[in-house]
C-alpha cells in the first residue's frame, strides 16, 4: 500500500481540517458521546495564508469511533496504553495534511514574491506516529503530545501542548484552549522554506529555522435530541516570523483562521 494512498484515505475521513492532530475539545467531545461510534458531516472554513490561496471552504465527513483500548477520531487514531484516574497515554498515528499543490496557489501572487510557479514543486500531506499523554483535572486538562514524520515526506516532529477548559452551561459545553505547536527544522523547511532542487531552477533560498505556533480555539457541543449533536469550533493561529515570512504565502500575514460547524449522530 503506497503513502499517498494511506494519506488520501486519511484525509477522506478527515472531520476537522484545522490541524490533524486532537486536543483537549476533541477528548471532551468522546467523553460527552453516549456512543462508540459517531457519523455525521460537517464544513470547514478557512482563511488560506498561502499566496492566492484566499478562503477554502471545504465538506468533511465526521467518523469518530472509541473502543476500550482502540480509537479513531477523524485523521488518525490510535492505542490507549494506559489509564489512571484522570490520565491517559496513548500510541497514536495521524495524517499530517499541510501538504499543498503549486497549481492550487496564485501565479501572480507567487510572481510578487520573486517565486516562478514553473519551477516550484508539489509539498506533500504525511503520516505521523508518537504518543500523546493527557491528564484531566478540577482546574481543568492538559495535553501533551510528540510526533514525527514516518512517512518521509518532510522527516521532521512536531511537539504540542493544549490547555483547556471544558465548561457546562445548561446541555451546551463550552471548550475554550490555549496550546502552541513546536515545528522541528525539518518540517518548516519542507512546507514554508524552498528546496534545494528548487534553488537549481533559480528560485531564491529561503531556509527557514524551527517554530513555535500558538493557538486560541473556542469548542462547543450541544446534544440535540438522544443521539444528536451539534458541533463547532474557531480557531486562530499565530505566526511566527520563520513562517510569515515565506516566500509560499502571502506578504505581512501573521495569523491564519478557521471555523468549522457541523452535526454527527451516535451509533
Amino acid at each position: 500500500m503506497s503513502q499517498s494512498f494511506v494519506v488520501c484515505a486519511l484525509a477522506l475521513l478527515s472531520p476537522l481540517l484545522a490541524h490533524a492532530q486532537s486536543g483537549v475539545a476533541a477528548d471532551v467531545a468522546v467523553r460527552e458521546s453516549p456512543s462508540r461510534w459517531q457519523l455525521g458531516v460537517g464544513a470547514s472554513i478557512s482563511d488560506g495564508p498561502y499566496a492566492g490561496e484566499g478562503t477554502r471552504i471545504r465538506p468533511v465527513p465526521w467518523i469518530t469511533y472509541e473502543g476500550e483500548r482502540v480509537f479513531w477520531r477523524g485523521v488518525g487514531g490510535g492505542v490507549h496504553l494506559w489509564k489512571r484516574e484522570g490520565f491517559v497515554l496513548d500510541a497514536v498515528l495521524a495524517a499530517r495534511l499541510d501538504g499543498f499543490d503549486i497549481g492550487d496557489l496564485g501565479r501572480r501572487e507567487l510572481a510578487r514574491n520573486w517565486l516562478d510557479a514553473d519551477r516550484l514543486e508539489d509539498r506533500d500531506d504525511s503520516l505521523d506516529a508518537g504518543l500523546a499523554a493527557s491528564w484531566r483535572g478540577a482546574a481543568g486538562e492538559l495535553k501533551l503530545q510528540a510526533l514525527a514524520d514516518v512517512s518521509d515526506a518532510s522527516g521532521g516532529y512536531e511537539l504540542s501542548l493544549d490547555y483547556g477548559y471544558p465548561w457546562r452551561r445548561g446541555r451546551t459545553v463550552w471548550v475554550p484552549s490555549v496550546g502552541a505547536r513546536w515545528l522541528s527544522r525539518d518540517l518548516t523547511r519542507y512546507y514554508y522554506g524552498t528546496w534545494d532542487t528548487e534553488a537549481a531552477r533559480g528560485v531564491p533560498g529561503y531556509r527557514p529555522d524551527a517554530a513555535l505556533v500558538p493557538q486560541l480555539k473556542l469548542s462547543v457541543l450541544h446534544p440535540l435530541g438522544e443521539r444528536w449533536r451539534l458541533f463547532g469550533a474557531v480557531s486562530y493561529r499565530l505566526l511566527p516570523d520563520a513562517i510569515g515570512d515565506s516566500p509560499f504565502l502571502e506578504p505581512d500575514r501573521h495569523g491564519s483562521g478557521n471555523v468549522q460547524v457541523g452535526v454527527s449522530r451516535g451509533f
